[in-house]
């Protein structure tokens, strides 16, 4: 996968999921592996600008981390381009622009979506990134600002006119927010629309046949998941694994889940600290639990940890404590097991399938 001068080791890429791509999860994804570029959460330009500790938290890396995209949101021409030389020099091999985030306090200021309304002013700032800095810049956006304005193939050609080095497309358009299903018609648009800068798309992609599905309805060069891989962090394995070969592993095993629940929880700590960093794990470890089979009494305990000593005590009674449901190999009854996940796009006639993932809690609640 080529982004600019950017090689890739695959055309997978992990999307911003405000408040849960941080280090931490990056590095489990990285761990486990099939992932070509991870990109941070988004990050507010002017926040950088004024040094501002969360800012820079946000954009935290270590040379496991590699490479790695930095975010960023703003409408104001002159800081996008401070902002810019910042990241690379803090080591970024790429910088993207948000252009697709709906949420208000984004929209506002001019980020986000607002950009898809005004492509004259939008093409200008990104010409300006794209001379500031040596490393490839990309943007992100979404198909439009709704089902009457779906601007996204006249701004990608504005923009590959202006230098960007690719482009990430969500198929929903900014009044959709994650309602309905995403538009592969509309990814394909985008693609044709463009004359040689790759178009990575996004949405939904929540199995590896999902990406491949995607792949092959659209002609892009590649996908990018968010919910998908907090979903499930092996997507990115799985899926590299089904393009490479046409052959689909087996989903991972209980025990290998929770073996990286730990690392996730480890991470964490390291890297904001044993108290910030379990209160942060409140709202990952039941994402874990959803592949668990019956979780109950594992979520409602550890939503109130505060030490590692204690998760590792929730945990173990869990694990006490879910032996009623499985057979003498430790496997989940055929009863107790759970329906294949099966995104509504995928046409599979399954009606016992999950066809959603919902929304994580924190900023993208509003979206």
């Amino acid at each position: 996968m080529q982004i600019g001068p950017l090689t890739l080791k695959s055309n997978l890429f992990l999307s911003p999921l405000a408040g849960y791509t941080n280090l931490p999860f990056r590095l489990v994804v990285r761990e486990i592996g099939g992932v070509g570029l991870c990109t941070t959460d988004l990050v507010n330009a002017r926040s950088l600008l004024e040094k501002r500790e969360k800012a820079f938290k946000l954009i935290e890396t270590r040379p496991e981390d590699a490479p790695l995209a930095v975010q960023l949101f703003g409408s104001v021409a002159e800081e996008m381009r401070a902002a810019a030389l910042i990241v690379e020099a803090h080591g970024a091999v790429s910088v993207d622009i948000n252009m697709g985030c709906p949420v208000k306090k984004v929209v506002k200021i001019g980020g986000g979506s607002a950009m898809m309304t005004e492509l004259g002013k939008t093409a200008a700032l990104v010409r300006g990134l794209v001379n500031a800095v040596k490393i490839p810049v990309t943007a992100k956006m979404r198909l439009g600002w709704d089902a009457d304005n779906l601007t996204a193939p006249d701004l990608a050609r504005a923009l590959e006119d202006v230098g960007i080095a690719a482009i990430f497309v969500h198929g929903r358009t900014r009044e959709q927010g994650f309602g309905g299903t995403v538009n592969l018609a509309g990814i394909r648009q985008v693609v044709a629309a463009v004359k040689k800068i790759p178009v990575i798309g996004n949405g939904d992609i929540v199995t590896p046949q999902a990406a491949k599905l995607m792949l092959d309805e659209t002609g892009c060069a590649g996908v990018s998941i968010g919910r998908g891989a907090f979903y499930d962090p092996w997507i990115f394995k799985r899926t590299l694994h089904l393009l490479k070969t046409g052959e689909l592993l087996p989903e991972e095993s209980f025990a290998g889940r929770v073996r990286v629940l730990c690392r996730h929880l480890d991470l964490m700590v390291e890297v904001f600290g044993e108290e910030f960093g379990c209160r942060m794990f409140r709202k990952v470890a039941p994402w874990y639990a959803k592949r668990f089979g019956p979780c109950h009494e594992f979520n409602k305990r550890v939503v109130q940890v505060h030490t590692r000593a204690q998760f590792h005590e929730i945990l173990e009674n869990y694990l006490r404590w879910r032996r009623q449901f499985v057979d003498e190999r430790g496997e989940l009854l055929p009863r107790f097991q759970q329906a294949p996940l099966v995104a509504s796009f995928m046409r599979e006639p399954d009606v016992t399938a999950r066809t959603h993932i919902p929304v994580p809690k924190g900023p993208m609640e509003v979206w």
